[in-house]
């Protein structure tokens, strides 16, 4: 049988190797080229008609800056919060701003929206 010592070495690891998996899966932003973006590369934005923890974009606005979504078992950690839209979906927000995707960026790195709307769509730096 062997000694708890000798085990103790892999069980650490394999708690160390969950826990940071776990915290991956549930951090809904990036930090690429000094601004925030989802998880596929595209720049993050907020609107300054939002109130702090509200969206204000529903609708065709939503159509056009779709929202960074929230699964039911997602859970806020540090500056993310989670919010609950009008429509009663779940929205990520960064420091209590809601955030969104811009329909007509393209690729990731796109920033096309920043300074939209006589400047109310920010892209989001960290």
């Amino acid at each position: 049988m062997k000694s708890i010592s000798a085990v103790f070495p892999a069980i650490t690891a394999i708690l160390l190797a969950t826990c940071a998996s776990m915290a991956v899966a549930q951090t809904p932003a990036k930090v690429s080229d000094g601004v925030l973006t989802n998880q596929a590369g595209m720049s993050l934005y907020t609107f300054d008609k939002d109130g702090d923890g509200k969206s204000a974009c529903n609708g065709p606005c939503a159509a056009n800056w779709p929202p960074l979504t929230a699964q039911a078992d997602a859970k806020p950690a540090g500056d993310y919060t989670i919010i609950t839209r009008d429509d009663g979906s779940k929205q990520w927000a960064h420091k209590g701003k809601p955030l969104y995707t811009w329909g007509k960026d393209q690729k990731p790195g796109d920033k096309t929206g920043d300074g939209f709307l006589n400047n109310q769509w920010h892209v989001v730096k960290p």
